[in-house]
């Protein structure tokens, strides 16, 4: 091999693993952990009374998370495109009404879901294609896909929001739910509300 060939052959392998390290640090590298806060996004607040209502979040432009008005947040990363997620919106439905006929976690655990890379007529069109009854928001840009680590969908959070207005996350997983009622049991022990729902 000449010289030249073997500079090229070099240079095209460093080019290769300097794009592996990229991608390894990108794609779930960054995603939140156990224990970890969450990326400080702002969302925007909704316009439908009854998602805002649902949230318990305040007028204005924006909210966090963490300003949720519950004990225990939900947070689906979707994409109206991906088929697993299209696969798991039934599924999902079925874990919000789980908790909203229980009295005793309604109001305590809600779910939300982020469209990425999807455009408000997207996520709009997937909310109804699959009776969606939670909030979902856009993310046309990727800007909340970005803060979360640009993890695969469909990928679930669950977040413990402390009455001091701290907050926790306890579960961050890709995939789905593997059962509703499973899924709300694991819920429930992870986030440190018993079984009763209570605080």
């Amino acid at each position: 091999m000449s010289r030249r060939k073997a500079v090229t052959l070099l240079s095209v392998v460093a080019i290769a693993v300097s794009l592996a390290v990229v991608n390894a640090h990108s794609f779930g590298a960054t995603a939140p952990q156990k224990g970890d806060v969450l990326p400080d996004i702002k969302i925007p607040v909704p316009l439908n009374n009854d998602d805002k209502a649902y949230l318990g979040v305040e007028q204005g432009a924006f909210f966090t998370i963490p300003q949720i008005k519950a004990a225990v947040v939900i947070i689906e990363i979707f994409s109206m495109y991906c088929p697993y997620c299209q696969r798991e919106a039934p599924e999902v439905n079925r874990l919000y009404s789980l908790i909203e006929n229980d009295p005793r976690l309604r109001g305590k655990i809600k779910l939300i879901g982020l469209g990425t890379g999807n455009s408000k007529f997207e996520v709009e069109v997937f909310k109804k294609k699959y009776n969606v009854p939670f909030p979902l928001f856009p993310d046309e840009d990727f800007m909340f896909h970005k803060s979360f680590g640009e993890v695969r969908t469909p990928y679930f959070i669950g977040v413990r929001i402390n009455t001091d207005g701290t907050h926790q996350v306890f579960y961050s997983k890709l995939g789905g739910l593997e059962g509703a009622e499973q899924f709300l049991r694991l819920i429930i022990r992870w986030s440190g509300l018993n079984e009763g729902g209570a605080q």
